[in-house]
């Protein structure tokens, strides 16, 4: 509920508008652990295709069974709840086991795809999150010292064992996009992707395509989004395109989206872009033959926190309005509350804003401000994001302000040049 003594400096019609536009509905998502949403999948309904990869997959029973193999040997090689693991690979079953496995130990997975990060950039990571276990592949070179490293896909032939009871972890993941790790919550990633309309109408055996980077915060989307909701998760090998013919629903951002073709997507019905500002003609397209998500956010809000549910017909392309349990702010630089219509900073508050970033208190308080809308020990995150209020409620995005790059005070951390 918003404190309406920080709305005084607003028109009473305004103020009306600013709380009835700046809030998501109220939800209460069924759990608030991830693999605790997909556990119960896997014991209602293990046939059940999990995941699949060139030619391989995985029931939800077979995925369980090998998660909670691979959680025991962590936890009886040192892991300890709260402790940070390393996901170093590339797209493949075996990340979704080490990422479930993690989960259920209690810890918080680290990923970086092993085809594009440096070796500096590892390094990196793995100082900057005190890593000392990382998870791999066979077919995945990493530097060596890097951590201790367990191959996933050496995992002993074991049917049956003692699982060690461990207490779950606040932190599900951290995030090295392009900038400092991102810490992401459990709670928020369930009121992302429990709740409509984040969920996407995922449903049992629904089919998500897998394609981007597994080190990019939209890919949790994707993965944890699916098997969440008791999907089959469709991963993409070299060429996108066929992964993403058989797929129902395709979580991509507007670049990955682009290089597709939708006349050899014909049993896709749901699309959602996240990641970057789209192209009109290119959600014009894809509208056309599907239900259209816009979302806007970005990792620092629990991946997104804003969607549109885009109709050509009935409106402009928007970032839409705030998802349940989260809140969407336009302030100007005193951080007062604009008027409706007019153009101001944007930042998100709610179930949404994540835990701040690794290591990094000074930039964690530049970019995370006490929230004084809904007051208590809430937080609001600063988007650099010019948008404004449409007539009927949603965010029209304006771009960043004058002389504001979209992450300031952050180094690079592209793939490409990674520099300590």
């Amino acid at each position: 509920m918003f404190r309406e003594s920080v709305l005084r400096d607003l028109p009473p019609a305004d103020r009306a508008l600013f709380l009835e536009f700046g809030a998501g509905p109220i939800r209460t998502p069924p759990f608030d652990h991830v693999h605790h949403a997909f556990e119960r999948h896997a014991e209602r309904r293990p046939h059940v295709t999990a995941v699949e990869h060139l030619g391989e997959s995985l029931t939800y029973g077979e995925l369980d069974a090998r998660a909670s193999l691979l959680a025991e040997l962590l936890v009886r090689r040192g892991v300890r709840p709260g402790d940070h693991v390393g996901l170093f690979l590339s797209r493949s079953i075996a990340m979704v086991v080490g990422i479930l496995a993690v989960l259920k130990a209690g810890a918080t997975y680290v990923p970086q795809d092993t085809r594009t990060a440096t070796e500096e950039r590892l390094r990196h990571v793995v100082r900057t999150a005190r890593i000392d276990v990382v998870l791999s592949t066979t077919a995945d070179a990493l530097p060596a010292h890097l951590a201790a490293v367990v191959t996933i896909d050496d995992l002993p032939d074991v049917r049956s064992f003692s699982r060690t009871i461990t207490p779950d972890a606040e932190i599900a993941a951290v995030v090295f996009g392009s900038g400092a790790g991102v810490r992401v919550s459990h709670a928020n990633l369930c009121n992302l992707l429990l709740t409509a309309p984040g969920s996407l109408g995922v449903t049992t055996g629904t089919r998500v395509a897998h394609l981007l980077d597994i080190d990019s915060g939209v890919a949790m989307w994707e993965v944890l989004g699916t098997l969440a909701n008791g999907g089959t998760l469709v991963i993409r090998g070299d060429d996108a395109g066929p992964a993403a013919s058989t797929a129902e629903v395709i979580i991509a951002t507007p670049g990955v989206l682009a290089s597709l073709d939708p006349d050899a997507c014909r049993r896709v019905h749901t699309v959602a872009v996240a990641g970057d500002r789209c192209p009109r003609d290119l959600a014009d397209l894809w509208s056309r033959r599907a239900i259209f998500h816009n979302a806007g956010g970005r990792t620092e809000v629990s991946i997104v926190n804003t969607v549109q549910r885009y109709r050509p017909r009935t409106g402009p392309l928007t970032f839409g309005r705030p998802l349940p349990n989260t809140t969407t702010y336009v302030l100007d630089q005193e951080l007062h509350p604009r008027p409706i219509g007019a153009a101001g900073e944007m930042w998100a508050g709610g179930a949404c804003v994540t835990a701040g970033y690794l290591g990094d208190g000074d930039l964690t308080a530049q970019r995370f401000r006490p929230d004084p809308f809904l007051g208590g020990d809430h937080l609001m995150f600063r988007t650099h994001v010019l948008g404004r209020w449409t007539s009927d409620g949603e965010l029209e995005h304006l771009g960043p302000p004058a002389g504001v790059t979209a992450h300031p005070r952050r180094r690079s951390l592209s793939r490409a040049s990674w520099s300590a």
